[in-house]
């Protein structure tokens, strides 16, 4: 079993960044792809972005591909968000996940509590 928590979260302004942190526990962190998903007030949660076990291989969503970078270190059992160029849309709250790299997009096994992101205009 893995348990996730976020970090990182707050309040920033149109064109800033911010770096959201997932800390896992467990043995078992390198044998699982992670993802980020995020969740707006009265929306459904939504993928933004995986990276396989190694840390070799990533994919994103089309509404963050060349802002946000997701990377991982998993001696430290960490994995992080980069996030660039924020936009007043990208306010949700952030949630850390494990999982399938091939499945990450639409299911996972494992998911934290969330740290809230808020963008202002």
């Amino acid at each position: 079993q893995v348990q996730l928590v976020e970090s990182g979260g707050g309040l920033v302004q149109a064109g800033g960044s911010l770096r959201l942190s997932c800390a896992a526990s467990g043995h078992t962190f390198s044998s699982f792809a992670m993802g980020w998903f995020r969740q707006a007030p009265g929306k459904a949660r939504e993928f933004v972005a995986a990276i396989s076990r190694g840390g070799g291989s990533t994919y994103y969503a089309d509404s963050v591909k060349g802002r946000f970078t997701i990377s991982r270190d998993n001696a430290k059992n960490m994995v992080y968000l980069q996030m660039n160029s924020l936009k007043p849309e990208d306010t949700a709250v952030y949630y850390c996940a494990a999982g399938s790299y091939r499945t990450m997009s639409y299911e996972h096994d494992y998911s934290g509590q969330g740290t809230q992101v808020t963008v202002s205009s």
